[in-house]
């Protein structure tokens, strides 16, 4: 059984993860909200991370850091704050987490952390300044810190296409732009929590001991194709 500590695991891909996860983990989950669920392996802190204290954890072995924003507008809409705002909850947060626990996830068994991109950072997508240039900065934390840790803790990044979570909800709000989404992509769909949860759990296993300092594309072909 391993200790894993999620941040941000009570709605959309972080709940996914941390669902999959309590079936044969013990999970410590941040966030502000508590998960929808009570579960014997489940440990919950009520907190907002940007602002409170973090709590004292005695053994982990996975840090995941879930937290993200979606917030799509032209560049001369979005506000300075706008942008700072995206580059606190995107990597402020997790830096603030990861300096916080790595000294005790390097005593972990194969430890491991995850955070998380989007396409947007290698696609370039209108009204996506803000978001792009936050997700830019997580994947270059996990190019230097892969480096950094790697003969101690790995570290990886998913880069997901749209996933069906509310915080998607305004992207995905009826049926019409649903198709239109499927359309977009050139596997002709997008991206279910579940799948994403799937591609954490493959990351923090013993089967991804070799692999650091990557971001994984889940994009159902909109990144990489031309169809």
């Amino acid at each position: 059984m391993k200790n894993i500590v999620i941040i941000g695991g009570s709605k959309g891909i972080g709940s996914a993860i941390l669902l999959q996860q309590l079936e044969s983990n013990k999970v410590f989950n941040i966030s502000r909200n508590a998960p929808e669920i009570t579960h014997p392996n489940l440990i919950h802190f009520s907190l907002d991370v940007l602002k409170d204290t973090l709590p004292e954890i005695e053994n982990i072995d996975t840090l995941i850091y879930c937290p993200g924003s979606i917030n799509l507008k032209p560049i001369g809409s979005l506000s300075i704050d706008d942008f700072r705002t995206d580059f606190e909850i995107n990597v402020i947060g997790a830096v603030k987490t990861i300096q916080k626990y790595l000294p005790v996830l390097k005593k972990g068994n194969n430890p491991s952390i995850v955070l998380f991109s989007t396409v947007a950072a290698k696609l370039g997508m209108p009204f996506h300044a803000s978001i792009a240039t936050a997700k830019a900065g997580v994947e270059g934390l996990v190019k230097s810190l892969g480096a950094e840790l790697a003969s101690v803790v790995r570290i990886n990044a998913i880069a997901p296409t749209i996933t069906e979570t509310s915080l998607a909800a305004g992207i995905l709000r009826n049926d019409r732009m649903k198709e239109n989404m499927v359309e977009r992509h050139p596997m002709k769909g997008y991206l279910k929590p579940e799948e994403v949860a799937n591609m954490a759990n493959f990351l923090i296993s013993e089967n991804a001991k070799s692999i650091s300092g990557q971001v994984f594309e889940m994009d159902y072909g909109i990144v990489t194709f031309k169809i």
